[in-house]
């Protein structure tokens, strides 16, 4: 018994050590993801779309690697989206809310940022509304302005 835990945990830490590898570098430590960003869009239920998002520091409420932002969305047509993040390496979840609270079109995400082959930090998010037209998802790409 005593060598099956030790196997156990010797697999474990040696798991661990193999995720954290794959990780970019950059992600090992805190890095700020602050800016504006392009993004593109596929709403379920309104279709494509184009929109800016806005990352927003809280150094106040930020510790090692785990991070948290203002988060804006403008989509042009619809509107303005508010909301925070919360960072945990380049893992990120979003809550967002249309300024208009009549149409129930908020919901949270969550993304995985990275960097694209040109150098620049971008990610990849999904979506879920609970409330908007009985239930919505949606996948959005955006990059960031340098």
């Amino acid at each position: 018994m005593r060598i099956f835990l030790i196997i156990l945990i010797y697999g474990f830490f040696s798991l661990n050590a193999q995720a954290t590898k794959r990780l970019p570098e950059t992600f090992s430590q805190f890095i700020d993801m602050t800016g504006v960003y392009d993004c593109t869009g596929d709403d379920a239920h309104e279709g494509k779309y184009t929109g800016t998002v806005t990352m927003k520091l809280k150094p106040e409420h930020t510790k090692g690697v785990y991070a948290s932002y203002d988060f804006k969305l403008e989509v042009p047509g619809y509107g303005t989206y508010l909301g925070h993040a919360a960072a945990n390496g380049n893992m990120v979840a979003m809550h967002f809310a249309l300024t208009d609270p009549k149409t129930k079109d908020f919901g949270t995400g969550i993304a995985q940022f990275q960097y694209n082959k040109q150098g620049k930090l971008g990610f990849h998010k999904f979506y879920y509304e609970p409330e908007f037209k009985g239930g919505n998802t949606g996948l959005e790409d955006c990059v960031r302005k340098d």
